[in-house]
């Protein structure tokens, strides 16, 4: 492996000699600031921020406390260099796509980091109240990330919750409440000029028009006016902690309340929190504690990135000809309002039914109807209990014993209901209810050996553990033809006949592992800074003799403003070189992939021709399936400068080999089931800089903390006798993007045009070498499509890489400015590099409504060389095939949050008994800069492993602009 960091030593050393030219003595900096240095948390352990080798981002309760989201998760955004956290839809309680230093597999499970709270590893934390929050430390290179093997390879982030201190009791409120609206709506055609533009489309194709006086519909009606209205969002957060020489506690609870922007009656997210925290000091040697948290959702959503249905995709796509409601009969068809089951206003007025746009798209006004009373929910109860024990002056033996218990399901009643001729259901009603549970525990043991004698200072950690997830289970209850017609009298207790009752149970398949792990930490006069890990893990996923994988790392750190030679300087005040490289591990399929079963379903008759119950292997067997394995190195850089400025740079390598992925195998093997096997290698590499400044005036401070980052992603092998698969497909379109070798992961995939075809000479004189029409279907107005790869024809062979789903650049800004009792933050983030495919209509609806960009159509020579003509037989495919006629940047700047605040003098809050009372105003969401057209450019994936692109925007609901007024209170 060449390394070549170029110049970045000599710039240093040149800043460096240049500072100290004038310089007349030698000090130790640090020992003259004398400050308290920071403590991060790491895995199994805390250390010395100036000591860390690793590339850890730490994020404090202080820097998030006064942010109101919805999604624990949501916070990081924007606040740590190459954690890109992009929020899955607007939608209230919607989840957040984190990813750690970009996409590291393409084959087994999601891409999300392993997440671990006080020593308890979980799947998310969106269970988890925002104020309980300690600390947040990203584990982001295999270095510090190693310590926790087979489940690192995609990031660790370690969550630390707040525990009791010493000293009187103390009762907090944290609260606030606000509205939000949308921000953007997009520019649809009014119904007079939908119905030219639909004539024009049926007179280029030699038809007659289908509207005889377009302009005699007027506006029409506004679908977007119909979903978009006013959510609300609240938020109640009570604490008390306490303690005294012996024991100290913290117990919280907490309510958070939010409806949605899109139709509000089915988009709504309720939590309940509740936390108990305690440590007990029982003697100088023994320390006992315990966490302990329960969290209560229900809620519901709409289609929050489908184009097939749901109130987003059908307000986009209906006519504006159709109305909301029907009162005047004279504008509508009456023969199609006969179905007893139309869905009805309060007035008896029935919703308005499309007699052009069909298949799922419906009137969202309707199809609110037959979704109230659905909801899911979940139960949540997550704690451990540890004990630690000191002894022998320097070690310290702790045992935990972790777990979580989650209960989720969902109730829904779907009546009779007739919709349009392409959506209903008239023949009977159904209740149903899904329950599920999954318990999940592991137990740890670690022994620390710490000590410091003379300059040297040494930590040694063993330890070992043993996990059991997914015991799990779940059953699903549906009632049919049940004696009602509204979902408020929807139950279970009614006595109906048993082939009206379907239920089905299912249990889970456990997973359990085992291993060992270590570290050594050591630092020479907290100059000369070396870790080492070490672990070994055993997974059951896997076959005997590849059950157990090994995962080292080393790290090394120089301050080298510590060494004798450095001179105190007003410039570089502090420098700290740091390097380091560890192998991560990855298991994330379902048990037993490796083996082939026997399962039912191959079915076949005898002679007397009766159905015999078949049994036939499941899938190919593959006993040397074993881990992914991911290496990654990182070399870096801390500064502080000025005596106010800290400068950080993080250059790293990281390259997952072995890709877990099911192949693809001829149809007449006959098996049901794809096999799985490590058929891929793929890397990312970047640069992470993080800048930031503090300086006090007296009555006026200011805190700006700037960072930026940069990903190369590119897939490096796939199965031997492929180049490429296709992953995300759109409608009749078929794919749109794909995992190619030597490309970015996703990348989207399609024809190119040079331009627009301005008359028959143009497309009479574009031919191959043998003088044939390239494109023999062409017609004035249609795209010039190119043949790329010169073979005298265009068709799938054309296709070329159009651009890259995965942002190239992630930045955030924070700034904070105070002044006497009044405080300001701004914060700031945005992506760069990327592009978005624009999904919002369906091609298999010729009537959907369009965007006004069609207004630019093609209309005759010289009118665009841009848009095509508007056809419906599209002979040339202008807008059928994959091509950048749908891209568009996905490059943004989002001010997402505003905070205005001010603090009461405490002579007024003392007279109440109140230590500390501070209110604000919040803006969220407030600007979005782009030239994205969409509702909104910040746009995740579907989060699984083969769906796993960014920047697919099929009707996005977009994030809500909002205002908050709020409190802190402090007795």
């Amino acid at each position: 492996m060449n390394i070549r960091i170029p110049t970045s030593l000599g710039v240093i050393a040149a800043l460096y000699f240049t500072a100290n030219f004038n310089a007349q003595t030698k000090k130790d900096t640090l020992s003259k600031e004398n400050k308290i240095d920071e403590i991060v948390v790491i895995g199994y352990g805390t250390q010395k921020k100036s000591n860390v080798t690793g590339a850890i981002a730490s994020i404090k309760a202080s820097d998030i406390e006064n942010i109101p989201t919805g999604k624990p998760e949501q916070v990081l955004q924007g606040r740590a260099a190459g954690v890109s956290v992009v929020t899955n839809s607007g939608q209230p309680g919607a989840a957040a796509t984190v990813r750690v230093r970009g996409i590291t597999s393409f084959g087994a499970g999601s891409n999300s980091p392993l997440w671990v709270v006080d020593g308890i590893v979980v799947d998310n934390i969106g269970w988890l109240n925002q104020s309980d929050i300690e600390s947040i430390e990203v584990l982001k290179d295999g270095a510090s990330s190693a310590i926790y093997g087979v489940s690192a390879a995609k990031g660790v982030i370690l969550v630390t919750t707040k525990k009791g201190k010493k000293g009187k009791l103390t009762l907090s409120y944290n609260g606030f409440y606000g509205f939000s609206n949308t921000a953007k709506k997009l520019d649809l055609l009014d119904a007079s000029q939908y119905a030219k533009i639909i004539n024009e489309g049926f007179t280029n194709d030699g038809q007659a028009p289908k509207f005889a006086n377009p302009d005699s519909f007027g506006k029409g009606t506004n679908w977007q006016n119909t979903i978009f209205g006013t959510g609300e969002k609240s938020s109640h957060e009570i604490s008390i902690t306490g303690g005294n020489d012996k024991s100290s506690y913290y117990t919280s609870f907490g309510y958070f309340d939010q409806t949605g922007i899109v139709m509000s009656d089915i988009s709504y997210y309720k939590r309940i929190n509740a936390r108990f925290n305690s440590t007990h000091k029982v003697t100088d040697y023994l320390t006992l504690g315990q966490t302990f948290a329960y969290t209560h959702t229900k809620s519901q959503g709409v289609s929050a990135n489908e184009e097939f249905g749901g109130p987003l995709a059908s307000a986009v796509n209906l006519d504006p000809i159709t109305p909301e409601v029907v009162t005047d009969w004279s504008m509508v068809d009456p023969s199609g309002y006969t179905n007893p089951y139309i869905i009805r206003d309060p007035y008896g007025n029935p919703y308005g039914i499309s007699r052009y746009v069909n298949n799922e798209m419906t009137n969202p006004r309707a199809f609110r109807e037959i979704q109230r009373g659905n909801y899911s929910w979940s139960d949540d109860f997550v704690g451990n209990v540890f004990a630690e024990l000191k002894f022998l002056e320097h070690f310290t033996f702790k045992t935990s014993l972790n777990g979580k218990k989650s209960y989720w399901g969902s109730r829904s009643f779907t009546p009779k209901y007739y919709l349009s001729p392409n959506f209903s259901n008239t023949g009977f009603n159904s209740l149903n209810k899904v329950d599920e549970n999954k318990f999940e525990w592991s137990m740890e043991n670690t022994l620390t050996y710490q000590n410091k004698f003379g300059n040297h200072s040494i930590n040694i950690m063993v330890g070992q553990g043993v996990y059991r997830y997914n015991i799990s289970g779940g059953a699903s209850l549906t009632y049919s033809n049940l004696p009602i017609d509204h979902w408020y009298d929807a139950s279970f207790n009614f006595d109906i006949p048993q082939d009206d009752i379907t239920a089905k149970g299912w249990d889970g398949i456990q997973t359990r592992k085992a291993s060992y792990f270590g570290r050594i930490i050591y630092d020479y006069a907290d100059k000369y800074l070396f870790t080492g890990t070490i672990r070994r893990d055993g997974s059951s996923k896997f076959a005997t003799n590849q059950h157990w994988g090994t995962f080292p790392s080393m790290s090394l750190g120089w301050n080298v403003h510590k060494e004798d030679f450095w001179l105190d300087n007003k410039v570089v005040n502090s420098l700290k070189l740091r390097g380091g490289y560890g192998v991560l591990g990855n298991d994330e399929m379902e048990n037993f992939r490796f083996a082939n079963f026997m399962v039912s379903g191959s079915n076949y008759t005898n002679s007397g021709n009766n159905i015999i119950i078949g049994y036939a292997p499941s899938t190919l067997a593959n006993p040397h399936l074993k881990w992914e394995q991911t290496s990654q190195l990182n070399i870096a850089a801390d500064f502080k400068l000025f005596n106010n400025f800290t400068f950080t740079a993080d250059w790293y390598k990281k390259k997952t080999t072995d890709i877990l992925r099911q192949i693809n195998i001829p149809g007449y093997v006959g098996m049901p089931n794809l096999p799985w096997s490590n058929v891929g290698d793929m890397e990312n590499s970047g640069l992470e800089l993080e800048l930031g400044y503090k300086k006090n005036w007296n009555d006026f401070s200011i805190s700006v903390n700037g960072n930026f980052a940069t990903i190369k992603n590119k897939v490096l092998r796939l199965e031997d006798d492929i180049d490429y698969f296709n992953l995300a497909s759109f409608q009749t379109m078929g794919p749109i993007s794909r995992v190619a070798v030597g490309q970015p992961y996703g990348s989207f995939y399609g024809q190119t045009y040079s331009g627009v075809f301005q008359n028959q000479a143009q497309i009479d004189s574009y031919v191959n070498a043998n003088g044939d029409r390239l494109l023999p279907n062409a017609r004035p107005g249609d795209f010039i499509w190119q043949d790329n790869n010169g073979d005298g024809k265009i068709d799938e062979e054309d296709k070329v890489n159009l651009g890259n789903s995965i942002p190239k650049y992630t930045f955030g800004l924070t700034v904070n400015l105070n002044y006497k009792n009044f405080d300001f933050m701004v914060f700031a983030q945005g992506q760069a590099g990327n592009k978005i495919f624009q999904g919002l209509r369906r091609l298999d609806l010729l009537d959907a409504n369009y965007q006004t960009k069609v207004l630019d159509r093609w209309t005759g020579e010289g009118s665009t060389n841009d848009n095509p003509r508007i056809t419906r037989n599209d002979p040339n495919h202008n807008y059928s095939w994959m091509s950048s006629y749908y891209l568009q940047k996905g490059d943004y700047i989002r001010v997402k949050l505003v905070q205005l605040g001010y603090t009461l003098p405490k002579d007024v809050t003392s007279r109440f008994g109140m230590s500390k009372v501070r209110l604000y105003i919040t803006g969220e969401n407030l600007f979005t800069f782009t030239k994205y057209t969409g509702y909104d450019p910040e746009i995740a994936g579907r989060n699984n492993s083969e769906q796993d692109i960014v920047g697919v925007d099929r009707a996005y609901y977009p994030q809500a602009r909002t205002f908050l007024l709020g409190a802190n209170i402090q007795f």
